[in-house]
């Protein structure tokens, strides 16, 4: 038995200015061939998942590419076509099977549906394989990506934790259809609901419950598996919103209730996926009345996790303006000040334009620097590897990266875009989080793969940027009309 097993995966925010070329994958780490095992195989990510139940199955194994880049604008189409062409030139050469490891909102040059119009290519070269895929909970899906694969499944928490799990559950499926035991059909819809990421954590309402009846299908075995997307609601694309999809043993009609079932709920539920404003100047205040730490402070609108700058200084500003002390934050995108920094050196005492380097033309915002002095307290080489619970295992490349601390906030300043979701983010330069009063993230839910056991409070800050949850700021031209929230619409 030849399986292919590959990954492409990007998350496009069409509202960033950072550009997606093939040199944004290399920096997160692209792998081709062995190398794809030597890097996944003891993760607990999807194609660790994958790689362990196909060495079981005795089969052979064919990684021709493994992927990903932080979220950022669209995908350029040489890096789209380097990494589809890679992955459809393997199944070309023959295989029994083709298990996807994709994201489900990538956007580039030439598709506004990256993996629909891959898992097309590789039905048409390859009519009879079985293809399973794992898709992130924030996939936008689409009947592409239904009509050519025969098992699909997303992940069911937010941050990220169970991405083994869902590859093991589809990949099973995948096995067991290649033995003749199980039959699997899907059913799904998607929903005119375009939920707000800041909305779709997984430990909160309206998601918990949603979650909590896919589970609950599956514990019954009334499907094989449910899932619930919330969608990436940055990726102005038509198929952009909220759907479900079910896999069931041979009776469509038991995935289609199931579907159903959910969705009326998240429907009834849809003004809960709006997020609710707060002056940024009151959060903060709230957090400096408060007592006990460390106390999260989440700039959620600069999130390079969804494609953000990471170089936008409103809430560290105003953590400055109301003179907060013992804060660590992570972090800011700066190359040019890391480098200004490396040729100081550590000790130096340095005065530095920081951040704000880049313009946010879909926003109508120009890139504001914040003028800062402070001493240069650590230099690394940014590389860490991942210790908690999402990515564990994943060695992580955040390129030349400095510490300027200004004595009551020490700023983490980095030359590659890195969400903190870990916290190897303060310790690989020398910060024990555990032991700050503010840690300033710019995240939005994924902070609490591994800061969430140690914080006593956590406010969400409203600063600016392309991540903001404001609809009102974005100007959407591709997704179709009406949806909620951006109309006022009362059936689905």
């Amino acid at each position: 038995m030849r399986v292919v097993i590959a990954m492409m995966k990007h998350e496009t925010n069409t509202f960033s200015p950072i550009p997606t070329p093939w040199a944004r994958f290399e920096e997160w780490g692209a792998y081709v061939g062995d190398d794809v095992i030597t890097a996944y195989e003891r993760t607990n990510m999807t194609l660790g998942a994958y790689l362990k139940l196909a060495r079981a199955a005795g089969a052979e194994i064919v990684t021709p590419i493994a992927a990903e880049a932080m979220p950022s604008g669209i995908v350029e189409a040489h890096a789209y076509d380097r990494m589809s062409d890679a992955i459809c030139e393997a199944v070309d050469r023959g295989c029994d099977a083709v298990m996807l490891d994709l994201h489900g909102a990538m956007v580039a040059e030439t598709t506004p549906d990256g993996e629909g119009t891959l898992l097309e290519r590789i039905r048409g070269i390859a009519p009879e394989a079985p293809i399973c895929v794992t898709l992130d909970l924030h996939c936008n899906l689409t009947q592409k990506m239904v009509d050519n694969c025969d098992a699909l499944i997303g992940y069911k928490t937010y941050p990220h934790v169970d991405m083994f799990e869902v590859g093991s559950q589809v990949g099973e499926i995948l096995f067991g259809m290649l033995r003749g035991e199980v039959r699997p059909v899907m059913a799904w819809k998607n929903l005119p609901l375009l939920s707000q990421t800041l909305r779709q954590g997984t430990d909160d309402e309206p998601m918990k419950s949603l979650i909590a009846m896919a589970r609950g299908a599956e514990a019954t075995g009334e499907v094989l598996a449910a899932t619930v997307f919330g969608g990436f609601p940055l990726a102005d694309m038509p198929d952009a919103g909220t759907s479900c999809i079910c896999i069931a043993d041979g009776d469509r009609a038991k995935a289609e209730a199931v579907v159903e079932r959910i969705l009326d709920k998240a429907w009834t539920e849809r003004s809960e996926f709006v997020y609710r404003h707060e002056p940024l100047d009151e959060a903060v205040a709230r957090a400096r009345d408060l007592e006990e730490g460390p106390v999260l402070l989440l700039d959620h609108a600069d999130n390079t996790g969804s494609g953000g700058t990471q170089d936008v200084m409103t809430v560290i500003a105003e953590v400055i303006r109301q003179d907060l002390a013992d804060v660590a934050v992570a972090a800011v995108w700066d190359p040019d000040a890391v480098a200004e920094m490396r040729r100081a050196g550590v000790g130096a005492t340095v005065t530095l334009r920081l951040g704000g380097k880049t313009d946010m033309p879909s926003i109508g915002m120009t890139g504001e620097p914040l003028t800062v002095t402070g001493t240069v307290k650590v230099l690394t080489n940014g590389e860490w590897t991942v210790r908690g619970p999402m990515y564990h295992g994943l060695k992580v490349f955040m390129g030349p990266t400095a510490v300027l601390d200004t004595g009551k906030v020490e700023i983490v300043v980095v030359s590659r875009h890195h969400e903190p979701w870990d916290q190897g983010v303060f310790t690989s330069v020398g910060i024990d989080p555990a032991w700050k009063k503010y840690l300033v993230l710019k995240s939005r839910i994924h902070y609490r793969a591994g800061f969430a056991p140690i914080a006593r409070h956590t406010i969400t800050c409203d600063g600016h940027g392309v991540t903001t949850s404001d609809n009102a700021l974005l100007t959407f031209e591709n997704v179709r009309r009406p949806i909620y929230p951006l109309d006022n619409i009362n059936e689905p």
